[in-house]
């Protein structure tokens, strides 16, 4: 008898062994139908994922995988990226098949072409791929000997695949999955029949090097997506279309903000009107840190070799360093700012009584990114990040992380970000300090978010080698994840670089050093509000509050005199006094998303008023300046967003 527990408690016997599916089906018609997988534990051991074919024959737990659970998702998605395989296959025959992995809401494959896919080709093979799944095509996994493997896929022409089997141990037994005519390495598990496979859609072609190595052949790769429902693929399409109207890359060129150049590469081109919405970023951090018992500081950006080695950056991070020389002597431009706030910390010796010792930095760091990698502002060589580093005592670590956390969700709600995911990453395998730090420092983190209410996950084995990390992930407004905070605890770097405090006894102590974060990098973090607010800034961050447009020659003095007289008060105007059709130039200053556009005429100059006009067309009607400073002055005091409705 094999007995099989399931998620319920529930427990079910059967004769002998029995599959997956055989017990999906048992429990109802509608489960077995709707199985993709199971996820099995035996002996106690860590639960596996298995096909539906697989035979169980002992006594386990049992959960059946269904498109409802993100393992059932991704299943799909990795068989349909076989799939995809399978059609490119059937319609180009002399392609060759390399890997295709599931990635964030899709999947993607490479393959290896006499000439370029097309617009064209992608639709065909979008059809074949429809036409395959409707055939409703058994996967079968079959188990070979790794040799037999190498030599047959040579044998069909397909060498790449014939090198990543070679490269597996040869006393290894190799799984590969069959669908009609196509087979394929695979570990699995897969779908049990193609049939399963029906919401997918192919995006694009890009080039991608074999192996990731710039030596090597460029491959093409074919980028898809699948779902488990037609609904679920329509919102994701949906978002994607959203966030292309959002790219901050077009925003920052049509709102003149910024531009790049490839004299420069990774790096911005701040346009006046970028550079006011940077300082209004960094003008309120400045104030946060002053609010909240922060020192501002500013370290060197060029520090001397031998200290990137004593923190083991050099070990570990050098070809992302910039390096350069002077007088026989080799510096490193900074990729980041603890170690020089470090050298602050030990330029005085510090009783416990002054700790916590908290520095922030609008610190400017460069990293060498790999040219591929770099996107717009979220992927730069260049960055300023709102650092700070806390020097604390380990009984003080969990009223910082809680109070650090209070701190992070008040700016985030400030710039408009209300939904935060909480992770905290624990213990790597390879690690430094012992387990009861480690302990007490992954206490103190959790016991952090349960003070201040956060429901959190836990990351394990994710966290640095020298302590474990909070990690804050925003959501935005179309629904995309952005990991930006993060809160981390060091007990190596403060050891390594000689930081100590004198303790109630008069013993030197190494104090605990926080690294932190709250936006991150400001390069970034701008774009992503850029795009959170498909370019239309709430008024506290807007470059131009206003616009004061005359409709004839004749106003024009008093649009002049308004404009002036906002300006004094501290707002950022403009005036336009062009000979241009009124219609003409709302329409203008409509398309730059500016907060307010002020309509002066004759009417106007006589009352001493103005016509008020919000963002995406709102008719604001009349009012007198008093009135309309006052508006704008609450707005930005309250960082509120009058605009937001108006704003895509």
């Amino acid at each position: 008898m094999v007995q099989i527990t399931l998620p319920d408690g529930s427990q079910r016997e059967y004769p002998g062994p029995v599959s997956v599916s055989d017990v999906a089906h048992s429990i109802g018609t509608g489960l077995g139908r709707a199985a993709l997988a199971g996820r099995v534990t035996v002996d106690g051991a860590e639960p596996r994922l298995v096909d539906t074919s697989h035979i169980i024959d002992r006594d386990a737990k049992l959960a059946i995988v269904t498109a409802k659970d993100a393992d059932g998702l991704d299943l799909i998605r990795h068989s349909t990226a076989h799939l995809l395989a399978y059609a490119v296959k059937s319609l180009f025959p002399d392609a060759q098949v390399t890997i295709g992995p599931v990635i964030d809401n899709g999947f993607y494959y490479d393959f290896s072409y006499k000439r370029p896919f097309t617009p064209e080709d992608l639709e065909a093979i979008e059809k074949k791929m429809a036409e395959l799944a409707k055939k409703d095509e058994t996967v079968v996994r079959e188990e070979w000997l790794r040799d037999d493997a190498v030599a047959f896929f040579k044998s069909i022409g397909e060498d790449y695949k014939a090198e990543i089997i070679a490269s597996i141990p040869s006393n290894e037994t190799i799984s590969l999955y069959r669908e009609g005519d196509f087979i394929d390495l695979c570990r699995g598990p897969h779908v049990p029949s193609t049939g399963k496979l029906k919401v997918f859609k192919l995006m694009k072609v890009a080039g991608a090097y074999w192996r990731g190595d710039s030596n090597n052949e460029m491959l093409q790769r074919i980028y898809g997506t699948a779902w488990a429902t037609k609904e679920e693929q329509a919102a994701y399409l949906h978002m994607l279309e959203e966030a292309e109207k959002r790219d901050h890359r077009k925003l920052g060129r049509e709102l003149d903000l910024f531009h790049f150049q490839d004299e420069a590469p990774g790096l911005i081109f701040w346009h006046p009107k970028g550079w006011t919405l940077w300082q209004q970023v960094e003008q309120y951090m400045r104030r946060v840190y002053q609010d909240n018992g922060y020192q501002e500081v500013k370290a060197p950006q060029i520090l001397d070799l031998s200290l990137w080695k004593k923190t083991g950056h050099w070990d570990n991070y050098a070809e992302n360093m910039f390096t350069t020389e002077s007088e026989n002597r080799v510096y490193g431009l900074k990729p980041m700012n603890c170690p020089g706030h470090v050298q602050i910390f030990n330029s005085n010796l510090h009783s416990y009584r002054e700790l916590p010792v908290r520095y922030g930095e609008f610190g400017q760091c460069h990293r060498n990114e790999p040219s591929g990698s770099l996107h717009g502002m979220m992927r730069v060589r260049g960055f300023t990040q709102d650092d700070g580093h806390i020097f604390c005592t380990e009984d003080q670590l969990q009223d910082e992380c809680a109070a650090f956390t209070a701190l992070l969700q008040k700016v985030y709600a400030d710039f408009g970000f209300t939904e935060i995911l909480y992770k905290v990453a624990t213990r790597p395998e390879k690690r430094i300090g012992s387990d009861e730090v480690w302990d007490k420092a992954e206490q103190a983190l959790m016991e952090s978010l349960d003070h201040t209410g956060c429901i959190y996950e836990i990351s394990p084995g994710e966290g640095a080698f020298y302590g474990p990390k909070i990690e804050y992930t925003l959501k935005d407004a179309i629904g995309r994840h952005w990991q930006c905070g993060t809160i981390q605890v060091d007990f190596s770097m403060p050891q390594r670089l000689g930081a100590e405090y004198v303790d109630a006894s008069d013993q030197r102590r190494t104090p605990v050093m926080l690294h932190r974060a709250i936006l991150g990098s400001l390069e970034r973090f701008i774009g992503m509000l850029i795009e959170n607010h498909a370019g239309a800034m709430p008024a506290w961050l807007a470059p131009v509050h206003a616009v004061v447009c005359c409709i004839s020659e004749s106003s024009g003095q008093y649009a002049d005199q308004l404009a002036g007289s906002l300006k004094k008060q501290g707002f950022r105007v403009e005036s336009d006094l062009r000979g241009e059709k009124i219609t003409r130039k709302i329409r203008e200053h409509s398309m730059q998303k500016l907060p307010y556009i002020l309509v002066v005429g004759e009417k106007e100059r006589e009352a001493g008023t103005v016509a008020v006009r919000g963002r995406g067309g709102l008719d604001l009607g009349v009012m007198t300046l008093e009135q309309f400073s006052a508006r704008l002055r609450h707005e930005i005091e309250t960082r509120q967003d009058s605009g937001k409705a108006g704003q895509a």
